[in-house]
């Protein structure tokens, strides 16, 4: 499948630019008010932000052994070869809470295939080395030392996953469906809204640094909201 790259990267600088709660408000407006990740789920640092099309990844409990796992693209790891310039690893490892789904080799040749970061609704191993790897933002759940092999393992590719809502139980996302993600949170954008929300988001923006630097500048509070209508 051919993807326009530099228009991804564009559209991830634009949206880095920007901030959660404001993306929120405009897809809340769009009567998309459950787009919301669980808000356990956060960045590991705070200055970290992320934006791209979800890459998904299906994550089940399984006890199987190797060799009796059954999946051919990752037992031989030929699947990060399906991954693109400027997507966003995004796991949902259906509730299971202790192992360590990702760590610092996959997320290495993540980003050896154009990965810009991962998103995990489940755990991640190997934290100290992956908060250290450069342009490499990490959201999870939590960490863990845990392998999860003979525990977890890959159920799907590229496919509609659920993750943890905030406002509601589960989150449809479809793999391409955009991600956006600072210290707030995580919000999940349609594919077919994201152009929409990001023009509206940005003129959000712009009238709130109005309203800010009227404020600054001495304007009364209820005079500017008058104005602009967004505080």
């Amino acid at each position: 499948m051919e993807r326009d790259t530099a228009a991804i990267a564009d559209k991830a600088a634009r949206f880095k630019k920007l901030y959660t709660a404001a993306v929120y408000d405009i897809l809340d407006e769009m009567g998309l008010p459950n787009q919301c990740i669980d808000l356990g789920i956060r960045a590991l640092d705070r200055s970290m932000r992320i934006a791209g099309p979800a890459f998904t990844v299906k994550v089940s409990a399984d006890v199987r052994t190797d060799e009796e796992y059954d999946i051919e693209e990752v037992k031989t790891f030929t699947f990060f070869r399906k991954m693109y310039p400027g997507c966003v690893v995004l796991i949902a490892a259906a509730g299971e809470r202790h192992s360590g789904h990702w760590g610092e080799l996959m997320s290495t040749g993540s980003k050896s295939r154009g990965a810009t970061g991962i998103v995990v609704d489940g755990g991640i191993r190997d934290g100290n080395i992956l908060i250290g790897m450069e342009d490499w933002p990490v959201f999870t759940r939590y960490l863990s030392p845990i392998e999860s092999r003979k525990r977890t393992r890959i159920s799907g590719i590229e496919v509609p996953i659920a993750v943890t809502g905030t406002l509601t139980a589960q989150i449809r996302v479809e793999p391409g469906d955009w991600l956006f993600g600072d210290m707030d949170g995580v919000v999940v954008i349609p594919a077919d809204k994201v152009d929409a929300v990001l023009a509206r988001a940005e003129e959000m923006i712009t009238i709130e640094n109005r309203s800010r630097n009227e404020i600054r500048a001495g304007g009364d509070v209820a005079d500017v909201y008058a104005k602009y209508g967004r505080l």
